[in-house]
């Protein structure tokens, strides 16, 4: 009797034997992993709160909820709010006025974040629905001297004046893009997703061809004439990119053309990531920075982490993702990873948001006559003749990627009884931080104080009654996506997963968000093919095992 009292393991496992003998074997292998998995929930980890962290977290919970497998989330992410480059800020200081400062706009083909959208009640509306729609063009293209086109309407597509200047291009560039789109769509579904490799995956789409070749090249293989190329198609690949076409691989550069349907959630798309979030049940741990990542014996993963300025502390788990670039997210990995992800270099992109009273000036942008007007959005390319590389001279002559008249505010009145000012939102992209001379020369102020040198000024220096507010922001937005056919590893070791090796083939929040399902996928089939093996080896030891953990 002492001896059952002193090993109620033996007395389970015997039990166990037996239920086997009158339950049918798959009846038993599914009750044995409920009651595995109910003794000790899976640990998961997810380094970074962006597309992919947040998308991981909550595909997983949706795996685990559905086969009963407790599953713990906890989600460190090193800023104090969620939505990684999706993130906003409010105009004038007010909340009633959030423009976007990172990622603007998803589209039609973007479905992970249009059902998620929708699945999570959120309200989308058109991506340039608050636009002031004062202008009689809404998009024009800078060279720095001209406006080689200008647009009445967002679609590229069905205007008479694109296929009177540029010919059959258009239709050939519609048509490319389409067809590599549904190459890419591939991805999405059996056999190729999951996948473990995301180069394999793109061999098998047959997307390596546009991703070895610069997009100059890909395009003028696809018989696109090199006008409509650079005018048109080079200042989309700027204005999302910062990269002209001699630079960015031809998938990148064609599927920058895919606009249609254009849309952002009201109040901030990162309202996505938030809601996935708080679907997962995740304990997101925002201001917090995971240092290091220990491999223990047992496989477990130690994880060190500090908050804000506090001491050091740790946690273990029994899995890590790392959804964010690992070049910079500082951490130390012990032992190293046995696919060591590349360290590519990243652009690093100026946006500076401001409201002022005052329009954008005709005489900047070389247009004549009374009645002249500047297009709400500015995009940019390079003068016929010209190309440039990677560097920041790859701006060329404009010194600039894009101006975005976002839309109209309230300005406080300057004094009780008087009614409110309007005033324009701004956004420009530039590969520098804004001078003063910069800013006053676009809205055609006047230099005001001899003193101050505009060249080396910033908007901050300029009177608060032509800038009523602003706010500058630089990071590293996306990666130089030079031409190459493979991509990182999405397992960097055993039990060590990774988002990050999307960025260099196509870097939007839409492939974060499906390289974090991926991952979710592959993470969940781990576990399952971990339990299927207990279950399929010695029934008796692997309980013994999951028992006394």
């Amino acid at each position: 009797m002492a001896f059952f009292v002193k090993s109620p393991i033996w007395l389970l496992s015997i039990y166990y034997v037996i239920a086997l003998s009158y339950i049918p074997f798959s009846g038993a292998k599914k009750q044995f992993l409920t009651q595995a998995s109910d003794t000790v929930p899976r640990r998961v980890a997810i380094i970074g709160a962006g597309a992919g962290g947040s998308t991981a977290a909550w595909s997983l919970r949706k795996y685990a909820d559905a086969s009963s497998i407790p599953v713990n989330i906890t989600v460190f992410e090193r800023a104090s709010y969620v939505g990684g480059r999706s993130t906003t800020v409010n105009v004038l200081d007010q909340p009633v006025y959030p423009v976007e400062l990172g990622a603007s706009i998803f589209v039609k083909v973007n479905y992970h974040l249009m059902n998620a959208s929708r699945e999570l009640g959120l309200f989308v509306d058109s991506a340039d629905s608050a636009r002031p729609q004062e202008a009689d063009h809404n998009i024009g293209i800078w060279d720095g001297k001209q406006f080689v086109f200008v647009l009445q309407d967002n679609s590229w597509w069905s205007i008479p004046k694109l296929l009177w200047r540029y010919g059959w291009a258009p239709i050939r560039t519609q048509n490319l893009m389409k067809a590599t789109v549904n190459k890419f769509l591939k991805l999405y579904e059996e056999p190729l997703f999951p996948f473990r490799s995301l180069t394999a995956a793109a061999a098998a789409a047959g997307l390596l061809d546009s991703t070895s070749t610069p997009g100059n090249v890909f395009l003028g293989e696809n018989s696109i004439s090199s006008t409509f190329s650079r005018e048109i198609i080079q200042a989309s690949t700027r204005v999302n990119y910062g990269q002209n076409l001699g630079l960015i691989h031809g998938l990148e550069s064609i599927v920058c053309m895919s606009t249609e349907g254009a849309v952002s959630v009201k109040g901030g798309n990162w309202q996505i990531f938030h809601g996935m979030l708080r679907s997962a049940r995740a304990d997101v741990r925002l201001n917090h920075t995971v240092t290091s990542i220990q491999r223990n014996a047992d496989n477990t993963l130690t994880l060190t982490y500090k908050a804000n300025n506090s001491n050091e502390q740790k946690l273990i788990f029994d899995d890590v993702v790392i959804a964010g670039p690992l070049q910079y997210s500082e951490l130390s990995i012990t032992p190293p990873v046995e696919n060591q992800p590349d360290e590519i270099p990243f652009v690093t992109l100026h946006v500076t948001l401001f409201s002022s009273p005052h329009k954008l000036s005709p005489k900047f942008f070389n247009l004549q006559g009374a009645n002249a007007q500047v297009p709400e959005t500015i995009i940019t390319t390079l003068p016929d003749g010209l190309e440039l590389g990677s560097s920041r001279k790859g701006v060329g002559p404009t010194g600039f990627w894009s101006i975005s008249t976002l839309q109209t505010v309230d300005h406080p009145p300057a004094s009780p009884g008087r009614t409110p000012e309007t005033h324009y939102v701004y956004k420009v992209f530039s590969p520098e931080r804004l001078s003063a001379g910069f800013v006053k020369d676009i809205l055609g102020l006047e230099s005001t104080d001899a003193t101050v040198n505009m060249n080396n000024s910033t908007i901050g220096d300029l009177d608060e009654q032509d800038v009523s507010w602003y706010h500058e922001k630089s990071w590293n937005a996306y990666p130089f996506l030079y031409p190459r056919v493979t991509f990182e590893e999405t397992l960097l070791s055993p039990n060590i997963w990774y988002t990050g090796g999307i960025e260099s083939f196509i870097s939007t929040m839409e492939t974060s968000a499906l390289m974090g399902k991926n991952v979710a996928t592959l993470l969940f089939e781990s576990w399952q093919n971990q339990m299927e093996t207990t279950v399929g080896d010695d029934p008796v030891v692997d309980w013994e095992e999951r028992t006394e953990l």
